[in-house]
């Protein structure tokens, strides 16, 4: 925490004048200083500083606040950074105190290691003779000695301990280079050893301009063993799936276009403000969080999805908006010929050629119907069923209302699907989502209360777990199981939850918060679980068939009943009929009661056991 007398100082020092001016266009107005609004479209100046106070205030949108309201708002920094970054600039000492009594950041020197590699590094790359491959390397990707001068890229020597050296020679300890993620070691080599050997460097920093970890890559296409992008582990003061590579230098341009790009790579980011595209920013090698969708949110709120364009691209795109969405980001999906990126084009094409791929962006709901309409799914009704479970995350996602409007009208169009049937579908995933009874997630209901949800086949069950667990270990088999079925087809409404959760986020590991606490505990359960499936590809499909069959064996089920109960030969007739359609729909297809074949589907089984009768 900052101490008041620290913020006062900081207060006192600062030059509220000089400050919004940077951004706004102001002129003397008596004692006061009045310009146009930075927070609204304003085209009479309404906007009035008044420095003897210290605030300012909009009188056409009614923005108002001091000089830590205008950083915090126009910089998406929260307050605690904000008085650092104007004490850094009015020369105000900033340091925290704790309940103990005054303390200084108990990560400084975590800070000043990297700072000293940060520096190290780019010295490298400057040097005559020791960088002169990379700086033709850099050269040759389109990027300017600007450019890279303002990203502060550098070059990690192709030698096991040379910033070990230096770092030590300036005081650093070795502990200290390891925990930051400088050093490293492994079994081979337990000594503590450069984590960055020939590789060409690129500092991630925070928003507030502090260097918290680095990413490397190779300068050829990498080999065995050596992946080309390598990048710092998370540490106390490094969190991948809380810093934005880039944000810090291009928020200010994000504002200004009221759009972020949101691209997969260093490189893409670099090679963009080369060509004078300086709204991009990069995820660090993961999805996107909930986390680095708000840091957007603080910037814009429409962003641009630079994704590759390959199935695993698709995925990590659509997840991205739904994120994004939540955060009241509407996202837009950029597609890029095969095999191209946003690096190639900018090099090949240049900036306008880029505008030409940003121009025909496509809203992400829009694109999500293009590709299932490509694929097929609106032209049987099984097929539309999958098509809609496809759909609902983005709709639930969306936090804006007027957008959740529009993309709800959208699907209902395309697919046919009423629109109050869309609205009640979203809103039993929200409550499956939530939390569940005691009865629906399996417990006994009280003495002498029937329910019929109780009476769920063993089987069944056994199949949706088992499903489950293959889809955990296997994540590239999702989507051929969303090709077949849907949420729908589980009747465990815990397992139906994890589905679902596993549709929005195909690589998820850990049990998310959305999820009902006994789809959190099932959920860890299926993750730790020792089973060894024997077979997988065999009981994958076998679970499927199960699950895709299930619905009409009962139909046959009821019908076989009815027959039996029938009085008349005209009802018998009537059955029969409708028995004998029903199995012509199913010929060939997997079943599980009569002996076209005899499948054991246990819960807690090792195995699934599919055998031909």
């Amino acid at each position: 925490m900052i101490p008041d007398e620290t913020v006062e100082e900081v207060r006192n020092r600062a030059d509220l004048v000089a400050l919004i001016g940077e951004s706004v266009q102001l002129k003397r107005s008596g004692k006061d200083w009045k310009g146009k609004c930075p927070f609204h479209d304003d085209r009479t100046p309404s906007f009035y500083v008044v420095p003897d106070k210290g605030f300012y205030k909009c009188f056409g949108c009614g923005e108002s606040g001091d000089i830590f309201t205008f950083v915090m708002k126009r910089t998406g920094m929260d307050f605690q950074d904000a008085i650092r970054s104007l004490g850094e600039r009015f020369g105000v000492e900033v340091r925290e105190v704790t309940a103990e009594g005054d303390r200084e950041d108990p990560y400084r020197t975590h800070f000043e290691a990297n700072a000293f590699a940060q520096s190290w590094f780019r010295s490298r790359l400057l040097d005559p003779k020791e960088g002169g491959r990379a700086r033709d390397y850099v050269e040759r990707r389109g990027i300017d000695p600007e450019t890279a001068e303002r990203f502060g890229l550098g070059w990690a020597p192709d030698e096991w301990q040379a910033l070990k050296d230096a770092a030590s020679a300036h005081g650093f300890e070795e502990a200290l280079l390891v925990e930051v993620g400088l050093l490293t070691t492994s079994e081979r080599r337990p000594e503590p050893y450069d984590r960055f050997r020939g590789r060409l460097i690129f500092p991630i920093e925070s928003v507030t301009g502090r260097v918290v970890g680095f990413g490397g890559r190779v300068l050829d296409s990498g080999g065995k063993g050596r992946p080309k992008y390598l990048n710092s582990p998370e540490s106390s003061i490094y969190r991948k799936g809380e810093v934005l590579y880039a944000l810090g230098w291009n928020r200010n341009s994000i504002r200004r276009e009221g759009c972020a790009l949101v691209v997969e790579g260093y490189m893409d980011v670099v090679a963009l403000a080369a060509a004078d595209v300086t709204h991009a920013v990069a995820t660090l090698g993961t999805a996107m969080t909930d986390e680095q969708a708000r840091l957007i949110s603080r910037y814009a709120k429409k962003a641009s999805l630079l994704f590759d364009s390959d199935e695993a691209g698709l995925r990590a795109t659509f997840r991205a908006a739904d994120a994004l969405l939540a955060h009241g980001v509407q996202p837009a999906v950029v597609t890029f010929p095969s095999g191209e990126d946003p690096d190639t084009v900018v090099r090949a094409e240049g900036r306008d050629g880029l505008k030409a791929y940003l121009d025909a962006a496509v809203d992400v709901l829009d694109r999500k119907l293009q590709l299932l309409d490509e694929k097929g799914y609106f032209d049987s009704i099984d097929r539309v069923r999958v098509a809609v479970d496809k759909l609902l995350p983005t709709l639930r996602s969306t936090k804006d209302p007027t957008l959740r409007d529009i993309y709800v009208s959208r699907v209902a169009e395309r697919t046919g699907v009423r629109r109050e049937t869309l609205e009640s579908e979203l809103e039993r995933k929200r409550v499956t989502m939530g939390r569940f009874t005691a009865t629906e997630a399996g417990a006994r209901p009280p003495a002498g209360r029937s329910d019929r949800r109780m009476r769920m086949d063993v089987s069944s069950v056994g199949a949706e777990r088992q499903l489950l667990l293959i889809l955990l270990r296997s994540r590239s088999w999702l989507d051929r199981a969303l090709e077949r079925i849907g949420p729908g087809e589980f009747r465990d409404p815990v397992y139906r939850a994890i589905f679902e959760a596993l549709m929005e986020n195909p690589d998820l590991e850990v049990p998310v918060l959305e999820l009902a606490p006994e789809a959190h505990a099932a959920l860890e359960g299926l993750l730790g679980d020792p089973q060894d499936i024997q077979h997988p590809q065999q009981a994958f499909t076998d679970c499927l068939s199960y699950m895709e069959d299930r619905p009409l064996q009962e139909q046959q089920d009821a019908l076989e009943r009815d027959l039996r109960l029938a009085t008349s030969d005209e009802d018998k007739r009537e059955v029969l009929e409708r028995l004998d359609e029903l199995r012509k729909s199913r010929r060939g297809r997997w079943n599980v009661v009569r002996n076209e074949r005899q499948v054991g589907i246990r819960e807690g089984e090792h195995r699934i056991n599919a055998n031909n009768g």
